[in-house]
């Protein structure tokens, strides 16, 4: 998906979502007051017509696709849209559709901070008032909140992001096994898959970081505001590495040492020789690296960078002799 540069891929989602209505209640609009109208450039929106052409009901065949076309009228680009029709009908849920929603919601309103959480009760309460006795089921669920939203860190980074002020944590930095205290500037909470992030200008790195909020140690609110009031939580969803500058290590792992793929976040694998498996790893501690190296010995070794696997070599060299100078028999 292409967006323009300050321009997050749900905000893209929710224009095109505003976008299709638009043109259909208007039949021809002019590029350039569409543009206008969503408070972005022509450019974008083109972007956003191009997607469209993708974009329609299962299974996806050519009638199934919302069809655009863009020409030029007197001078100026006009867009029509058809075969959208669908997105102008009421929305009507299946039970299991329902049950989704509803399970979404009830688990969004328990961490939500205060502001939000008034909005979603009552989208929960008008879903669950039109489902009615069809929907009775629905009204017994019950969504625990997971340890991540009740952790006792989690209520002092909302009332900072609240209030725009910095945050001093403790967190443990999982690459170097060791905690650092630092003061961030908080931007927002957001869920990616399973874990719940803190996304935040960190003055220790001088740089935006993403910090797991299940290893934040401590958090205390700061009465010093942050450096830039108007930053905007970035869209966490396309992948980062969180915690600091890091390199790519590639290593070939023999199958003994794949556990390394369950256990770690791996940028990329590949088939290597004789069932093993190259993996590349975002680094950010040589020493880390060393020790993984050390508990996987014999079944991994560094193929880059070259430099590293040479130090790491020597290291392993200098153990072993170490030990053997000891009188421990290795034989």
């Amino acid at each position: 998906m292409s967006v323009q540069a300050g321009d997050t891929a749900p905000d893209q989602v929710a224009r095109l979502l505003a976008l299709v209505p638009y043109l259909l209640a208007r039949g021809e609009v002019r590029l350039d007051d569409a543009a206008t109208h969503f408070g972005t450039d022509a450019d974008q929106i083109e972007r956003d017509l191009r997607l469209l052409f993708m974009t329609g009901l299962s299974p996806g065949l050519p009638g199934d696709l919302i069809e655009v076309d863009l020409d030029a009228l007197e001078g100026d680009r006009v867009i029509r849209v058809d075969n959208a029709d669908y997105l102008a009908r009421p929305v009507r849920f299946s039970p299991a559709e329902a049950t989704a929603l509803v399970v979404a919601l009830r688990t969004m309103v328990e961490a939500a901070p205060d502001e939000a959480r008034d909005v979603i009760e009552r989208t929960l309460a008008k879903l669950e008032q039109a489902a009615g006795q069809d929907g009775e089921g629905l009204l017994r669920l019950h969504v625990a909140p997971t340890p991540l939203e009740t952790s006792a860190v989690v209520p002092v980074l909302e009332s900072a992001v609240r209030h725009g002020r910095q945050v001093e944590i403790t967190y443990h930095v999982a690459s170097r096994d060791e905690e650092s205290r630092r003061v961030v500037d908080p931007r927002g909470l957001a869920r990616v898959e399973d874990l719940l992030y803190l996304d935040a200008w960190c003055h220790t790195a001088q740089g935006d970081r993403a910090f797991r909020v299940d290893r934040i140690l401590a958090a205390t609110e700061l009465d010093t505001p942050v450096a830039d009031p108007g930053a905007r939580a970035r869209d966490l969803t396309g992948g980062w590495f969180s915690d600091a500058e890091t390199t790519t290590v590639t290593l070939r792992l023999a199958p003994p040492a794949r556990w390394v793929i369950e256990y770690y976040q791996v940028r990329a694998q590949r088939p290597g020789p004789d069932d093993t498996v190259d993996v590349d790893l975002e680094v950010a501690s040589e020493q880390w690296v060393r020790s993984l190296l050390l508990r996987l010995a014999p079944h991994a070794t560094v193929l880059a960078p070259t430099d590293l696997a040479a130090t790491i070599s020597a290291s392993a060299r200098a153990a072993l002799r170490h030990y053997e100078a000891n009188g421990v028999d290795f034989s």
